[in-house]
């Protein structure tokens, strides 16, 4: 089964549930990638020997990785850091995750400031571009194993919402406007 996308709800409800319009509003592979998102589908029972993987790392640069389990039994401050991570925000590199295992939510704004949800499950690789604005969350599975990747040593910094007056942001919203 490929990635899945859609346009979400304005609920307030947990945020882990769905989200969906009603009735459904799928985004395609060619809408996320209009917006410089962009998707692998892997063998993550073979990552750490998979050519491909390789092959992805070496053409993109991506030199650094670790992995991250988050469940809320063996992840520190489970609750305080999902909600951070669910905060509306950018960086200024590009963001790079390979769900190894589980699944979560990975939401990303649209050009006309729509949340699109893209349903993250074991083997989906995906690139979020620097100075798009986005949030993660798991699904009502509580559970996600990540694999991390950067180019360089790895920068942590979330600049949330506003930061429109930024550089990398004023950058990624002229190249949507190329398109």
């Amino acid at each position: 089964m490929g990635l899945v996308a859609w346009f979400m709800d304005s609920s307030e409800e947990d945020q882990r549930k769905p989200h969906k319009l009603t009735p459904d509003q799928p985004v395609s592979l060619e809408e996320l990638r209009q917006l410089g998102v962009f998707h692998w589908k892997l063998n993550a029972d073979i990552y750490e020997t998979d050519p491909e993987l390789e092959k992805i790392r070496k053409d993109q640069g991506y030199s650094y990785m670790d992995i991250i389990s988050i469940h809320k039994d063996t992840f520190p401050n489970y609750e305080e850091k999902l909600k951070r991570f669910f905060e509306e925000h950018l960086h200024l590199d590009d963001e790079i995750r390979y769900i190894l295992d589980g699944q979560a939510y990975f939401d990303v704004r649209d050009q006309e400031d729509r949340w699109i949800r893209i349903a993250m499950r074991k083997g989906d690789l995906i690139t979020l571009p620097a100075g798009i604005y986005h949030r993660f969350t798991l699904d009502e599975t509580n559970y996600t194993k990540a694999m991390r990747l950067f180019v360089g040593e790895p920068v942590w910094i979330a600049y949330n919402r506003p930061a429109d007056d930024s550089d990398i942001r004023k950058k990624y919203v002229t190249s949507l406007q190329r398109c």
